[in-house]
């Protein structure tokens, strides 16, 4: 990897001083992007991803550094379904400088029960050092990293910098990125960086940042399983005629070996070394009940990282209040498979495809529709950026970073690499393994907010201070 200097003592304690006054409105108006329910999913209002879009809008014209700042839409695909609304903000590099393209996106996952959150989803609450609600860290605290960073960095530099900027804030990574390639498409041009930032991850700890060098990639589809032209009465035909959820049962129990690790040839491995990380602090961080174990097998961390997953994410089926006593003619489940790195998604799909086929219990009848894949994607680190974002982390946390995988996937990265191959790609985030994205009573640790903040202006001051190429 590439060597290169500490920041400059006076230029870290300007920045650090910038970030720390620019931190109680960054809280504040991160709390107001969390109250815009801007969940990107068919099912919800779409109008509340518009306000969301517009909200960022106006912090990002609100920097005063931007040449262009718009709001913009891609089709979904090869049809004419439009995608959610990102904002698009750029300014030219000067004088052979860098272009820095930082990403983030503001839509969120659904908040499921209210009932299961402590505070309501979507209305910010502090509770000691963290900041809690639906997209308080995944990822509206990433667009306003970026925000309070560019902030923090024009007051210690200026407006008249060198440094090509670029913001990109998607709307509809948590539906799939389903215009994601499109949306690159129609902006190119505009897109086109040397360095890329994709705030969507987390760190090793609240008090130790982490480079994220390796994501698993993914395949999700709908299943449906279907044994019965209608509904028939399960006393009078049960123990003779398969009922769509015995079939259903029988077909998933196929997937997982004894150990609970996944059993569908095809799905690969990849053998990389990772940190020391114990079942003790995986039971703190996932919330095992006492007396659950683990599954899989080898290093946790390459259980985690490294190696392919099956989740079974949904189910429709009747419901226990409502059931009758009836054989279900079909079943409809939602899997996730989480791809080793070095695996096509094609090839992962194709190998589960084939393997339900072929297990199907009874000859049941399988549809298998809604297929979302992206590839898994490993970082080159042994470019200049991944040197300097490391050594703006050491900066600004006091620590040296940990390079870490991570289970869960990022899928455009893989079209951000083929569009742009040349870009040095830099997967860097807010979170922490106490965040909880994606499920009840998310939250944001604040101290890693500061710091990411930090960190990001930091990067953004070392690259303006690179010399010309």
């Amino acid at each position: 990897m590439t060597s290169v200097e500490p920041t400059r003592p006076e230029l870290l304690a300007s920045l650090a001083a910038a970030v720390q006054a620019g931190l109680p409105s960054a809280i504040a108006d991160l709390g107001a992007l969390v109250r815009i329910p801007s969940v990107s999913w068919t099912a919800f209002d779409a109008a509340n991803v518009q306000r969301s879009a517009e909200a960022v809008a106006a912090l990002v014209t609100g920097l005063g550094v931007f040449e262009r700042v718009q709001i913009s839409r891609a089709k979904q695909g090869s049809g004419d379904t439009p995608g959610q609304p990102a904002v698009l903000a750029t300014r030219p590099a000067r004088g052979g400088k860098p272009t820095i393209l930082l990403y983030a996106h503001h839509d969120v996952q659904p908040p499921g029960d209210d009932a299961d959150w402590d505070s309501p989803p979507f209305e910010p609450t502090v509770r000691g050092d963290r900041l809690y609600g639906r997209g308080a860290a995944d990822d509206k605290a990433g667009v306003m990293a970026h925000i309070a960073a560019i902030r923090s960095f024009v007051e210690t530099r200026g407006t008249d910098f060198d440094l090509g900027l670029v913001l990109f804030i998607e709307g509809e990574e948590e539906f799939g990125s389903r215009s994601f390639a499109n949306f690159l498409a129609q902006h190119r041009a505009e897109l086109e960086a040397d360095v890329i930032v994709v705030a969507d991850s987390d760190n090793w700890d609240t008090d130790t940042p982490a480079l994220t060098v390796g994501l698993r990639g993914n395949v999700t589809f709908r299943l449906t399983v279907s044994t019965l032209a209608h509904a028939s009465h399960s006393g009078m035909f049960g123990g003779a005629v398969p009922d769509a959820m015995m079939a259903t049962v029988l077909l998933l129990g196929t997937l997982w070996d004894a150990q609970g690790s996944v059993a569908v040839d095809g799905l690969t491995s990849r053998d990389a070394p990772t940190p020391d990380y114990d079942d003790k602090k995986l039971r703190h961080e996932a919330g095992l009940l006492d007396g659950v174990s683990p599954i899989g097998t080898g290093p946790i961390l390459s259980r985690l990282w490294s190696q392919p997953a099956i989740t079974v994410t949904g189910i429709d089926a009747p419901s226990v209040d409502n059931a009758s006593n009836t054989l279900s003619p079909s079943i409809s489940v939602r899997i996730s498979v989480r791809i080793a790195p070095g695996q096509e998604a094609s090839a992962a799909f194709t190998a589960i495809e084939a393997h339900l086929l072929a297990k199907a219990p009874f000859g049941a009848h399988l549809e298998i529709s809604d297929v979302d894949t992206g590839n898994p994607f490993l970082v080159d680190t042994s470019g200049w950026a991944v040197a300097e974002a490391k050594q703006s982390m050491a900066d600004a946390w006091g620590t040296s970073p940990v390079e870490t995988g991570i289970g869960g996937s990022i899928p455009f990265i893989s079209e951000l690499v083929a569009t742009f191959p040349d870009a040095q790609i830099l997967v860097t985030g807010v979170e922490d393994p106490d965040t909880r994205a994606h499920s009840p009573n998310e939250s944001l640790h604040l101290g890693v907010f500061h710091r990411a903040i930090l960190t990001e202006a930091v990067l953004l001051a070392r690259l303006d201070d690179r010399p010309a190429e």
